[in-house]
């Protein structure tokens, strides 16, 4: 019997999907709740399962097409998969010799792959259902180049070099020869959730009326108290307490104080919020999402850091979905994760404000009029001039920065 595959519900206001990539092609065995394809919207990317064990008849749509809500992407065969697509015991084991085995090698991967003269089964792939980045080719060679270095430390200051790169001769008067594999190029077709991501930037710069202001926080009450209770933390709840927390719950405070900050405009009117659904920034498989805390105000510490896990631990795999990526009140973004010392965060409309945190690096500052070393953290807020004047964005980041340095004042309310 044959089972129409369709293009499921993938949140409020989706009306059509990109078929990303297939996962299995006609005459593969499928199981039932099997990934078969991956599904890019404008804003996440989910995974197409199967809603039977059976084995893929047609394929309607290919990939890079798109499809309505409802439409007909493929046909199962609905049944037992027959035995040959069954893995031989050999294979099995070859299987569980690598806990990660690539069964896709993306196109990009597979050119590293070629550049640095290393074969699949090598390399350990975290891309969704096991395919291979070519994230993970790189990270695969930097990891040799470490362990090589401690092995011979003078081999520390050299790069890695493609095998397919020969070593030059003595040079010599005539004209450098292209080597094999240089100035290569290579065209992907971007994500449609990429697409997206960039138009709405754009669109935010066009929009709005966007300014930052800058300010730094003394992250010394915050460490000590994180390492002073990190243990009985853990015990109880089972995830360590982490910086995050605590600028939420600062953001929260300060939002109390700024509500124009929590609004957003809707076409001559201001619409102020009574709730906090704060978004988080977090480094996904393909990408940057940003989740939402619902009702950050009711939270406690302990809920923030264990939402926000979750919520890491699925974007790696690209398990978030469309609706907890919508209705954010207000954005934090820490790009000192990624070693970011300032930057500029932009604002995503259609709420008002950003905040971006930064590298803790240690400097000297002036205390009672001397000069001491403390780990600072600056500060970025983002906001929209239309509806956030100057005076309130300032105040607003003079709050955190206060909440931050004295931590304590978050839980009495001072």
């Amino acid at each position: 019997m044959s089972i129409e595959l369709k293009v499921p519900s993938v949140g409020e206001s989706i009306t059509e999907v990109e078929i990303g990539e297939w996962l299995k092609k006609e005459g593969d065995a499928v199981g039932k709740d099997e990934p078969v394809a991956v599904l890019e919207s404008e804003k996440a990317s989910v995974e197409l399962l199967s809603p039977e064990d059976g084995v893929i008849g047609s394929i309607v749509k290919p990939a890079g097409e798109v499809c309505a809500i409802g439409a007909v992407v493929a046909l199962i065969e609905a049944g037992e998969a027959p035995e040959s697509n069954a893995p031989t015991e050999d294979k099995q084991a070859e299987e569980n010799e690598d806990d990660s085995p690539a069964t896709h090698v993306m196109p990009a991967a597979e050119a590293a792959l070629a550049e640095y003269g290393l074969k699949a089964e090598a390399v350990k792939a975290t891309g969704p259902g096991g395919r291979l980045l070519k994230e993970d080719v790189l990270r695969h060679v930097e990891e040799q180049h470490a362990a090589e270095s401690e092995e011979s430390p003078a081999a520390a200051t050299a790069e890695p070099q493609p095998t397919s790169a020969p070593t030059p001769a003595t040079p010599t008067p005539t004209a450098v020869q292209p080597t094999s594999g240089a100035r290569q190029e290579e065209t992907v077709r971007m994500s449609r959730l990429r697409r997206t991501v960039a138009r709405r930037l754009v669109e935010a710069q066009q929009s709005m009326a966007m300014l930052t202001t800058f300010n730094e926080a003394d992250m010394s009450a915050v460490m000590k108290l994180r390492k002073q209770h990190q243990e009985a933390f853990v015990a109880k709840h089972g995830i360590k307490v982490g910086f995050m927390s605590f600028f939420v719950k600062s953001v929260v405070e300060a939002l109390k104080d700024c509500p124009g900050l929590n609004a957003e405009i809707r076409g001559d009117d201001i619409v102020y919020r009574n709730y906090h659904d704060i978004g988080v920034a977090i480094g996904g498989g393909k990408g940057l999402v940003v989740p939402v805390l619902r009702n950050a105000e009711r939270m406690s510490f302990a809920e923030v850091e264990k939402t926000i896990g979750e919520f890491a631990a699925r974007a790696k795999d690209n398990k978030i979905t469309p609706d907890e990526l919508i209705g954010g009140t207000f954005t934090i973004s820490n790009g000192g994760v990624y070693g970011s010392l300032l930057s500029t965060p932009i604002v995503n409309p259609p709420q008002s404000g950003v905040l971006g945190m930064h590298s803790i690096q240690e400097r000297p500052v002036a205390v009672n009029g001397e000069a001491v070393i403390r780990p600072m953290m600056y500060l970025a807020l983002s906001y929209d001039h239309r509806i956030v004047d100057g005076k309130e964005a300032v105040t607003f980041l003079k709050r955190v920065k206060e909440l931050i340095e004295n931590p304590a004042r978050m839980l009495l309310e001072v």
